[in-house]
């Protein structure tokens, strides 16, 4: 039998027609995407597990699979590639579709966070900090360039161009991506830790905050799971 032809990367755009299809379904670290299901008990979840790799060889395209007592975590991407293929949302579809059969709820993403580094010249100094940590670039969704860890244990780091340049003040921060219910409960919290707002200007976006020494934290509302810049 002749093999399949393999399958082409999807761009962003097309990328984000068919997560819209995909309830549940996020991107996660480099060319991934990532499905979360809690079943009703292990024994489903294992059965959930089944079924999947039964779709999978049937595809010839295989998810990595993580059991957590009652949680199942899928991973899809296309090894080959190095990108999200067809292949890796006709099996997400699959997964949905087997984790609704044993009565699997689907779970929120969790929380994400990533470090900015504030820069005149983001390419000058990428090549630098891909190089340093190992790290690997990644085209955003509006037009940019991130680095990301390939194994995905690593928080993105991305570059803030500064207009205009600034000394005053550091050139790392933290951003914080939370559900958008929760975000402002958690400004609340960094407020009653001592913190202070530097600028809601932009909220309900995010909000800008910082430590009693002005080291600051942005703080994200994700309200479906997506997050603002990753492919």
């Amino acid at each position: 039998m002749a093999a399949r032809p393999r399958p082409r990367p999807l761009d962003p755009a097309e990328l984000d027609r068919q997560l819209a299809d995909l309830p549940g379904v996020h991107r996660g670290a480099v060319a991934r995407l990532v499905l979360a299901v809690r079943a009703p008990s292990f024994a489903a979840a294992v059965r959930l597990v089944g079924l999947v790799a039964e779709d999978a060889d049937s595809m010839d395209h295989h998810p990595e699979i993580h059991v957590r007592l009652r949680t199942v975590t899928f991973t899809f991407t296309s090894n080959a590639e190095r990108a999200v293929t067809q292949w890796d949302v006709e099996l997400a579809h699959r997964a949905l579709e087997a984790a609704r059969s044993v009565g699997a709820e689907v779970l929120p993403p969790p929380e994400r966070v990533e470090i900015a580094l504030d820069c005149v010249d983001a390419d000058a100094v990428r090549p630098f900090w891909a190089a340093g940590l190992g790290y690997v670039e990644q085209p955003t969704r509006d037009g940019g360039v991130e680095l990301q860890d390939p194994s995905g244990r690593r928080p993105v780091l991305w570059f803030q161009q500064m207009d205009p340049p600034r000394t005053g003040r550091g050139r790392f921060h933290l951003d914080a991506y939370v559900a958008e219910i929760d975000a402002p409960a958690r400004v609340q919290a960094c407020l009653d830790a001592g913190g202070v707002l530097v600028t809601d200007a932009h909220a309900p976006r995010w909000w800008v905050l910082a430590d009693p020494e002005g080291n600051e934290l942005c703080l994200c509302p994700v309200p479906d799971g997506t997050v603002r810049r990753s492919v």
